[in-house]
């Protein structure tokens, strides 16, 4: 388990996917999330058989918010070369968190 922080405040919760079965799986077979996953290293993501649209951040190597996204059912994103994670979502989790491209997001893990 870990934690999204951004500017000092918890964001949400956030399972980590590293290993390439974890990253392959993401969110698929899932109906919904409270939370978040963040899937490292990622440059670029898919919604081909999800169950629900998801909002995704692109974030570089200091945890920066390159670029965000709301992701329609089964549809193919295009990479951000800088990207180094991406942090998925249930859509509307980012308007609620107030995560916006430039924000300085960290990921803190433990219990």
């Amino acid at each position: 388990m870990a934690w999204l922080v951004s500017d000092g405040r918890v964001l949400a919760s956030a399972d980590i996917a590293t290993d390439r079965a974890r990253r392959r799986r993401g969110l698929l077979g899932q109906d919904g999330t409270e939370g978040a996953l963040v899937i490292q290293p990622c440059r670029w993501v898919h919604t081909i058989g999800m169950r629900f649209p998801l909002d995704v951040a692109f974030l570089d190597r200091q945890g920066v918010v390159l670029k965000t996204v709301r992701m329609s059912r089964h549809r193919l994103g295009a990479p951000v070369p800088k990207a180094q994670l991406v942090v998925e979502a249930q859509a509307g989790a980012f308007a609620r968190w107030g995560l916006q491209v430039g924000d300085i997001v960290e990921v803190r893990e433990g219990a």
